[in-house]
């Protein structure tokens, strides 16, 4: 149930005295791990931090792609396509959760622009046509994540978005001369910004 159901417990509370209120708010913080991240930025961090941070979340990423390209060939199986997506979505989680503490969209369409090109570029094959559709999943998968970051990209502001706009149509040029394409294609997503 929630407060608003309830307003009489509402007023009850809104009348507390403070020093009560302070210690209620703070246990319900403790609750909430991702409320502590979040207000840790807003309160006690600035642009130098969201620099910091988005520089420590692309050295993650980078980590990733790097240990995925040590065992994950780059040739076209089904095992090899499912893997990939694993490590795409573990990354696409970090990049979740920067954008949800930070709410900064630059960073997050930076992260997640890089995350696709790098897949692109280090699993390449991956993303090519299979009669077979072994790779039916992934090639989804990476359509709704560029599905995702045009979303945000149209979202900038026009200066913002020149930032962008080389790579975003470096990575709409593969998208569309892979087995992505039908899916490009079916989403109604452009191949050039």
């Amino acid at each position: 149930m929630r407060l608003n159901q309830q307003p009489a417990l509402k007023k009850a509370i809104l009348d507390l005295p403070q020093a009560e209120k302070d210690k209620l708010l703070v246990r319900l913080i403790n609750k909430d791990g991702m409320l502590i991240k979040q207000l840790h930025f807003q309160l006690l961090e600035d642009e130098f931090d969201l620099e910091e941070r988005t520089a420590a979340l692309l050295g993650q990423l980078q980590q990733l792609i790097d240990r995925a390209a040590g065992y994950i060939p780059n040739m076209l199986r089904s095992r090899n396509a499912d893997a990939i997506m694993g490590e795409l979505k573990y990354g696409s989680g970090l990049i979740n959760e920067h954008a949800t503490v930070t709410k900064d969209k630059m960073s997050e369409v930076r992260c997640r622009l890089w995350l696709v090109s790098q897949s692109f570029a280090h699993f390449g094959q991956l993303f090519e046509e299979h009669l077979y559709q072994l790779n039916d999943r992934l090639l989804q998968y990476q359509t709704g994540r560029m599905k995702y970051i045009l979303g945000i990209y149209d979202k900038l502001h026009e200066d913002l978005q020149f930032e962008f706009r080389d790579e975003l149509n470096s990575a709409l040029a593969f998208a569309y001369q892979s087995g992505m394409r039908p899916y490009m294609e079916a989403q109604g997503l452009p191949n050039e910004v």
